[in-house]
């Protein structure tokens, strides 16, 4: 899905003027698919010809990042919520982990998970703005002036986030919550829909004020009028 999605966008690119283009990745990169090792293997070398990429840090991330860190307390969880179909990409059975002392688990994750993958997920950031928008995984703190938002919230909200309506000088565009359809609103853009039970995995196109979606699959996305979708079927 990722390679179909990275393929289209390079498409919708080359049919456009030229233009300084960035590729924003919202996060939530690796768990609950049956590839996180090779997806974070392919964006680690990922270098686009004709783009800059950012890389913004999900709670997934943030998560494995903090195990492997050391806290192993949050293994338990961490399997049940996508880490066990994270492990098995890194060649690990996750009922081994399940019956092994947390030392020997931290260990063997250690070991198996390449320290260039770790590194690389360490480097993501939080947010990215460019015009009107900003990227973030979660979403914002409603009330909370963007300099003053936290790490937990960008990498973790959903309510009040995702019920509020004020105008946050900006429009938020994020992951984290799945949606059948992109969920569009007047001062928000949720693009996740839940590509690794769907098969849908969305890419939003964003320049001056036009919008535009690219998706794998064949998920409706709605439209408003005087907006263009392009779609890549997924074989």
């Amino acid at each position: 899905l990722l390679d179909d999605l990275l393929r289209g966008i390079e498409t919708d690119d080359a049919s456009r003027s030229h233009a300084r283009v960035t590729i924003v990745f919202l996060g939530d990169m690796i768990e609950r698919g049956p590839q996180s090792a090779q997806v974070v293997e392919r964006l680690r070398r990922y270098r686009p010809n004709f783009a800059k990429t950012v890389f913004l840090m999900g709670n997934h991330e943030e998560v494995l990042l903090r195990i492997l860190s050391g806290e192993t307390s949050l293994l338990a969880d961490w399997l049940r919520f996508g880490g066990a179909e994270c492990a098995r990409s890194y060649g690990i059975d996750p009922k081994q982990l399940e019956t092994l002392g947390s030392a020997s688990a931290l260990k063997l994750l250690r070991q198996a998970i390449p320290k260039e993958h770790a590194k690389f997920l360490a480097s993501f950031v939080d947010t990215a703005s460019f015009g009107s928008y900003l990227f973030v995984h979660a979403g914002i703190r409603p009330g909370v002036p963007l300099s003053h938002q936290q790490p937990q919230d960008l990498r973790w909200i959903r309510l009040p986030f995702l019920d509020d309506e004020a105008d946050h000088g900006c429009v938020v565009v994020h992951g984290h919550t799945i949606t059948e359809a992109v969920d569009e609103r007047e001062n928000r853009i949720g693009v996740d829909t839940g590509a690794y039970r769907t098969g849908v995995l969305t890419a939003l196109g964003v320049e001056a004020d036009e919008r535009w979606f690219l998706q794998t699959g064949s998920a409706e996305v709605s439209q408003d009028e005087g907006r263009r979708v392009a779609k890549y079927q997924h074989a």
